[in-house]
């Protein structure tokens, strides 16, 4: 497969003061977007697509390789940290096509030593001989999207798996070799009461994962259930499934690490982190986001062709787009990732990776401060807890 290189203009973010060198570049991390799914769920606003009967994957695997080399010139010399397989549903990719598309990926950039590869799964795709495979590839870490156990609430939620799937699907993990895996479950379904989540809770706690996604159900635009809104639960039962689930997760040695993810001792996910602590990231396959920065001091983000059909097409580009942060922007997108972290981050990161002054950061900072949204620790940008409730109205002090 052969695309020219993109000859896109680079979007800018208004003119520009001087800002330092970068004193040094955060981890690298590669994400790779394979968009298809045997269905698409109600609640997604993922770029994902429903699978033909054949997927294209050898087209794909290729189309992904000459993606990543237009992005080698950024990276030169840096190694991976972490790689991490986003959908859509990955795990309908075979052994073979991710195996050949890591190998491709590994000839280009260093992996690290102690790299964490991430691969997202449905329990409706799990065979046993297939993620055995997967774990000789040296994949170490799955993602399991279990959403629920109940059915009522699964059917509801358009899954193609069942609760008992969704049991197996972990058992057949660990029988595979994988000893470090993720639970996605949400909360806030439709009809949903506290002692059903609870109970999805607890299930999801027995499977004894090393870390849980659990997050409340939102609309989003562009889907089912944003035109066709199901009956939530009222406000009040959503407080009261949050906090109780919390101390639960808690009880079973779950230490809440983010908004929404709740980890074992040692068991945060590395390759999130790196988001969240403004870290680098390619981003490869079709609609996938990246952000890079160059020792010069400029911060790129880049996302690319977002229809299949049109990023497998040799007459298109795969980059759609480009943009410089702009210094009047770099606030905002730091601590928009780094204040999810219920501990926030070490103070210094935000000159280190924006080369910005900590000083441009005071009065707004002293503002949230003030408001009890911010953690008075000059050597740490924390969120309070009422911080992190009231993220969005905390995130407002930093827009300029």
């Amino acid at each position: 497969m052969t695309h020219d290189t993109p000859a896109l203009p680079l979007i800018h973010g208004g003119a520009q003061t001087p800002r330092a060198a970068l004193p040094q570049l955060p981890p690298l991390a590669l994400y790779i977007h394979i968009p298809w799914c045997v269905r698409k769920c109600p609640y997604c606003d993922f770029n994902s697509h429903t699978a033909s009967n054949v997927l294209p994957e050898e087209e794909y695997v290729d189309a992904l390789l000459a993606d990543l080399d237009q992005d080698l010139y950024a990276v030169y010399g840096r190694e991976l940290s972490s790689i991490f397989f986003g959908g859509g549903t990955p795990s309908l990719f075979s052994a073979a096509a991710l195996g050949r598309l890591l190998e491709g990926v590994e000839q280009r950039i260093r992996f690290a030593r102690d790299i964490e590869i991430t691969l997202e799964a449905n329990p409706g795709t799990f065979e046993q001989d297939k993620f055995v495979a997967y774990r000789k590839l040296g994949i170490n870490r799955l993602s399991i999207g279990i959403q629920s156990f109940q059915p009522e609430k699964l059917k509801a939620l358009g899954r193609i798996h069942s609760g008992d799937e969704a049991v197996r699907a972990a058992g057949m993990a660990r029988q595979a070799g994988f000893d470090n895996f993720n639970l996605d479950l949400m909360h806030g379904l439709p009809d949903q009461s506290l002692d059903d989540a609870l109970d999805d809770l607890r299930q999801a706690i027995a499977l004894k994962p090393t870390h849980l996604s659990w997050y409340q159900l939102t609309l989003e635009p562009n889907t089912v259930f944003w035109n066709q809104p199901p009956e939530l639960p009222e406000d009040d039962t959503l407080w009261d499934i949050q906090e109780a689930g919390q101390t639960l997760l808690a009880e079973h040695g779950y230490t809440q690490y983010e908004v929404s993810a709740y980890a074992q001792p040692g068991r945060a996910a590395r390759h999130n982190l790196n988001y969240w602590s403004f870290g680098d990231f390619i981003g490869i396959g079709a609609g996938a986001h990246g952000k890079l920065s160059h020792p010069d001091g400029r911060i790129v983000r880049t996302w690319k062709t977002r229809a299949p059909k049109d990023y497998l097409n040799p007459a298109k580009d795969f980059q759609a787009g480009a943009k410089e942060l702009s210094n009047e922007e770099l606030p905002f997108e730091f601590l928009m990732n780094a204040l999810r972290l219920t501990d926030g981050v070490e103070a210094r990161l935000y000159a280190e990776r924006t080369g910005l002054e900590l000083a441009s950061l005071d009065d707004a900072r002293r503002e949230a401060e003030q408001s009890g949204l911010m953690q008075v620790e000059p050597s740490r940008l924390a969120a309070t807890d009422r911080g992190q409730l009231f993220l969005n109205d905390l995130l407002q002090k930093f827009l300029s």
